[in-house]
């Protein structure tokens, strides 16, 4: 599982010479009402197991959450059932502090 942080995303989805990872937001639904990235894909990760079908294994995946603990948890979990994925090193957090101030920090 790779970390990513979040000046590469940013550039990653900056580039569109590259396939566009899907972004798995796994906070809870509060969470991504108070700030979250365009294009999520929203699966908080309690419920993670049973959706886990609902993702595509031809894309790699970023895997976000606040700061980037349950994101790693999850991105574990889904490189164990063989998909590519990436942890977002940070966050949210990191991403409103770093690429993005007008992204609501809580």
């Amino acid at each position: 599982m790779n970390q990513l942080s979040v000046k590469a995303l940013a550039a990653w989805l900056d580039d569109p010479s590259r396939p566009q990872p899907v972004l798995l937001d796994v906070r809870e639904a509060w969470e991504v009402q108070t700030a979250a990235l365009p294009g999520i894909v929203h699966v908080p990760m309690r419920e993670l197991p049973a959706r886990v079908a609902e993702l595509d294994a031809a894309r790699e995946i970023v895997s976000i959450c606040h700061h980037g603990g349950r994101s790693m948890q999850v991105a574990l979990f889904l490189e164990r059932q063989g998909f590519r994925v990436h942890n977002l090193a940070g966050g949210m957090d990191a991403w409103s502090r770093e690429v993005d101030p007008a992204v609501p920090r809580y």
